[in-house]
């Protein structure tokens, strides 16, 4: 008796529910239609008989690391080291060096060289420290003004052996940098095509060992954006009569950030 009652009474609370989903489009809170579904179309593969390359390729950005010669890092600790130090031990290494990795304008040589008497036009920006390699230990993170509004972004890690690490240069016509993460986030000027920029996302790679430019995109400007006026790209060159900007204060071995 009691199964036949349980069943007797489910009866009209099922056909009450069918009645619902039946029902369609009606007020609000009722089942609606999304439409037919896209069909899925799946990746092609282009010229499948092109012959593979002949050539083994270089592993990328295995000449964008190096040492910094007579440069040691107290305890393994960045935030020690003296900035503009780090940067002139760079220009010692390599002097007459206008492109590439290590490359700074006749310029900007001389001005790290006048920071102590002059240290408003010190083209070393205020340091960052960030953990980019994910080891624990903070990165330097250094800012270099340059003429045509061109800026150098370098960073570097304490070395197990007690010295430093640059993993990471580039130079560009900046439009701001960020840290979003363990990824150094440039925003540059896209040359020849107003109305957009190139964002650049540097992210460390183990197996290099460096900091790679893991995703680069061109992106469309807000309107009335404003972007300095693009001086056309290549190498550094020597501009031993060009004034660069003005550059902000000078970096200290105790200026810290976030």
């Amino acid at each position: 008796m009691i199964r036949h009652r349980r069943t007797a009474l489910l009866a009209p609370l099922l056909t009450a529910v069918g009645a619902l989903l039946l029902s369609g489009c009606g007020g609000a809170g009722h089942l609606e239609s999304s439409g037919a579904t896209p069909t899925a179309i799946g990746p092609i593969h282009l010229w499948p008989d092109l012959p593979p390359a002949t050539a083994t390729p270089n592993d990328y950005g295995q000449t964008d690391t190096e040492q910094v010669p007579g440069i040691k890092v107290p305890g393994g600790d960045v935030r020690k080291l003296n900035p503009v130090a780090v940067v002139q031990a760079e220009v010692k290494a390599h002097p007459n060096t206008y492109s590439g990795a290590d490359g700074l304008y006749d310029e900007t040589v001389r001005q790290l060289g006048a920071c102590k008497q002059k240290p408003a036009g010190c083209p070393v920006l205020k340091p960052y420290y960030r953990d980019l390699t994910g080891d624990g230990k903070g990165e330097l993170i250094l800012g270099i003004r340059m003429p045509d509004q061109n800026l150098a972004v370098r960073c570097y890690m304490p070395a197990k052996d007690g010295g430093l690490i640059r993993i990471m240069s580039t130079v560009d016509q900046i439009i701001s940098v960020d840290l979003a993460g363990s990824d150094v986030i440039l925003r540059s000027v896209s040359a020849g095509m107003p109305g957009y920029e190139y964002r650049t996302a540097w992210s460390w790679d183990d197996h290099q060992q460096a900091m790679l430019p893991t995703r680069d995109e061109i992106v469309r400007t807000k309107p009335g954006g404003k972007h300095p006026a693009p001086t056309g790209g290549g190498p550094l060159a020597p501009s031993p009569k060009k004034k660069p900007p003005t550059a902000s204060p000078s970096a200290t071995p105790t200026a810290d950030a976030p």
